[in-house]
C-alpha cells in the first residue's frame, strides 16, 4: 500500500469539492455551462411554436410578432430560472417577471393558436421554481386553468388536455426540487457549524487539559526556584536539593505533555469509518460500512492500529485499485489466543495490492503493509493480506479485551 499519511482523503476532497453545487451560484465558466445544460432539456416544449412559426402560417406582422414574443419569452424564463439557482432577483423583480410570462403565454396562444399552448408550461415551472410556496401553490393550478381555457378559445380541447397533467404536475414537481435544494443548502450550513463547535470545542479541551497539567507544575517550579534561590547564599546543600525536585517536577511535567499529545494524535475507529464513508463516495466506490462499532473492553492500542489498518486499506482502495464496491467489516472472534477484534476490508479492484511505485518486486509487501504489520503486531495483533481473483482483501487483528492489570500475590498467612 501507499504510504500512510495523515490526511489520505485530499484528493478525493479536492475532487467533490469541483463538482456542480446544488443551490449555490457557479464559481466558474465550467460549472455555468453545466448548470445550463440542466435548464436547456426543458426548452424542447419550444419546438412547436418554432415550426408554427417556420411554416409560413401567419401573416409577416403576425409572424415578427411572434419571433419577438418568443425571444423575450424565453429570455425571462432563462434569466429567472438561472438566477434562481443563484443569487435570485428581488422578490418583485420576480413577480413582475413572472406576470409578463403569463401575459405572453396567453396572447401568443390566442393569437397564433393550440402551437403556443406548451408556453404555460415554462409559465408553471417559473412559478415552482421562484414564488413563495403559498403563492405557487395556487399560481401553479391558475396556470394550469388558463391554458385549458386558451385550448377551448382556440378550439383544441384535446392538446390541451394532453397538457393538463403536465402544466400541473410539473410545478408542484419543481416546489419539491426547490424544497430539497434548501434542505441541502440548510443541512451543508449545518454541517459546517457543527464541525466548527467541534473545533471550538476541542481547543477549549485542550486549553484545559493544558492548564491541569502545566498549571501545577509550573507553580511549583516557580516556588521552588524563588526558594532555591533564597537558599543558596547560606544553604547551598539545601538549595541544590530544590533544584533536584525542580528538575524532578519538570521531566513529569514533560512526559505528562507528551502523553497528552499523543491521546490527542491517536485515530478513532468512529471517526476513520466516517472518514472512509466520504472518500469512498467522493471517489465513486460503493460503500459497505459498519455504523455504529462495538468497542467495549478494548484498549486504546487496538483501536488506534485498526484505525491506522483502516486507514491505510482505504488509501489502497481509492487511489491504486480502481474498484467500484468496498466492504468493511468489523467482528469479533474467539481464538486460541482469546477474543480477537477483526476489521476486514474487500473490494473487487484489479489495482495493485497497495504499493506504491517503487516498492519493490511484485510479489513483496510494500511499505504501508510492512509498517503496518508491524504496528498491529506491537498492539498484540496481526495483519492478513491477500489478492483475490477479482479484487484485495486486507484483514486486521487486535486483541478485543484490554490485557488484565498484573498484581502481586503474596504468600498465605
Amino acid at each position: 500500500m501507499s504510504a500512510m499519511t495523515e490526511e489520505p482523503w485530499s484528493d478525493e476532497e479536492a475532487r467533490a469539492e469541483r463538482l456542480v453545487r446544488i443551490g449555490r451560484p457557479p464559481r466558474n465558466r465550467g460549472e455555468m455551462l453545466r448548470k445550463l445544460v440542466w435548464v436547456l432539456p426543458w426548452l424542447v416544449f419550444l419546438s412547436a411554436p418554432t415550426q408554427d412559426l417556420a411554416a409560413g402560417h401567419h401573416t409577416t406582422p403576425a409572424t415578427t410578432a411572434g419571433w419577438v414574443g418568443l425571444v423575450a419569452f424565453t429570455g425571462i424564463y432563462l434569466a429567472v430560472v438561472f438566477r434562481t439557482m443563484g443569487r435570485p432577483y428581488a422578490g418583485w423583480a420576480v413577480a413582475a417577471l413572472v406576470a409578463v410570462m403569463w401575459v405572453l403565454a396567453v396572447a401568443l396562444t390566442l393569437s397564433l393558436g393550440h402551437s403556443w399552448l406548451g408556453l404555460f408550461v415554462y409559465v408553471s415551472v417559473t412559478c415552482g421554481v421562484t414564488l413563495p410556496l403559498r403563492a405557487a401553490y395556487w399560481t401553479i393550478p391558475l396556470t394550469t386553468a388558463a391554458m385549458m381555457l386558451a385550448g377551448w378559445f382556440v378550439d383544441d380541447l384535446d392538446d390541451a388536455w394532453g397538457l393538463f397533467l403536465i402544466v400541473l404536475l410539473v410545478g408542484y414537481s419543481m416546489t419539491g426540487v426547490r424544497q430539497l435544494v434548501r434542505t441541502t443548502v440548510e443541512l451543508r450550513k449545518a454541517r459546517a457549524t457543527v464541525a466548527q463547535l467541534a473545533a471550538n470545542e476541542e481547543r477549549l479541551r485542550l486549553a484545559r487539559d493544558l492548564h491541569d497539567l502545566l498549571g501545577h507544575s509550573l507553580s511549583l517550579i516557580t516556588l521552588k526556584s524563588e526558594l532555591a534561590g533564597r537558599m543558596l547564599p547560606d544553604h547551598p546543600d539545601k538549595a541544590a536539593q530544590q533544584v533536584a525536585d525542580i528538575e524532578q517536577v519538570s521531566r513529569q511535567a514533560l512526559v505528562d505533555v507528551r502523553e497528552a499529545v499523543t491521546g490527542y494524535r491517536r485515530p478513532r475507529l468512529a471517526g476513520e469509518l466516517a472518514g472512509a464513508q466520504v472518500a469512498l463516495t467522493a471517489a465513486g466506490v460503493t460503500a459497505d460500512l459498519p455504523t455504529d462499532p462495538d468497542l467495549t473492553a478494548v484498549s486504546k492500542e487496538s483501536e488506534s492500529a485498526l484505525a491506522w489498518a483502516l486507514r491505510e486499506a482505504i488509501t489502497n482502495v481509492v487511489r491504486h485499485s480502481g474498484a467500484q464496491r468496498c466492504v468493511v467489516e468489523l467482528v469479533r472472534r474467539q481464538t486460541l489466543d482469546g477474543p480477537m477484534l477483526e476489521l476486514s476490508v474487500e473490494d473487487n479492484g484489479t489495482g495493485g495490492s497497495g504499493r506504491g511505485p517503487g516498492n519493490g518486486p511484485a510479489n513483496a509487501p510494500g511499505n504501508g503493509l510492512t509498517g503496518l504489520g508491524e504496528r498491529l503486531t506491537k498492539a498484540g495483533g496481526s495483519l492478513e493480506a491477500t489478492r483475490l481473483k477479482h479484487g484485495f482483501r486486507l484483514v486486521a487483528r487486535v486483541p478485543a479485551e484490554a490485557p488484565a492489570a498484573v498484581t502481586d500475590v503474596g504468600s498465605p498467612a
